[in-house]
């Protein structure tokens, strides 16, 4: 199965700092299954972010954004998501959040939120290391699933007289 990573960093995207949260959560989607991930990296702000999600939701059934969900004014991910998405999700971004309750105080503070477009789902998952594997792997029993429903790929959740 087909996934995207898209990495949101001005830093990254200029070449002055290292992708370290692309690799991981490539690394970690692979864990779950997805076995073609591809990381992308574009710059902070609606526009760049909302045209990598139009190009790779067009071919990835999963596309992830790891990065750009904060309080900064260059955190501009979920406004860019907002305006490719059509369905929101929000469970899975609720499921994200919940996560770092007691462990991290500043876990609520990630606007990130998550949405289908035609037959693809988009997450958004904080620019951290940390935070975005914690947020990927609190939703990592439902991705595969969520996938196939878009998909109409018939599985053992979604078999017929089930």
């Amino acid at each position: 199965m087909r996934a995207a990573v898209i990495t949101v960093s001005d830093r990254v995207s200029r070449g002055e700092a290292e992708d370290r949260s692309g690799p991981a959560v490539a690394a970690a989607l692979a864990r779950i299954g997805f076995t073609d991930v591809t990381i992308d990296v574009v710059p902070d702000g609606i526009e760049p972010v909302a045209a990598a999600l139009r190009r790779w939701t067009a071919e990835s059934p999963l596309v992830v954004t790891t990065g750009g969900t904060g309080f900064t004014p260059r955190d501009l991910t979920p406004e860019a998501t907002r305006l490719v998405i059509e369905r929101e999700a929000p469970g899975l971004a609720e499921a994200m959040r919940a996560v770092t309750f007691g462990r991290n105080p500043h876990g609520m503070l990630s606007r990130g939120v998550c949405g289908t477009v035609g037959t693809s789902l988009i997450l958004n998952l904080p620019g951290s290391v940390k935070g975005a594997t914690e947020s990927l792997d609190a939703v990592a029993p439902a991705l595969m699933h969520a996938v196939e429903l878009l998909l109409a790929v018939e599985s053992d959740h979604n078999a017929s007289g089930s």
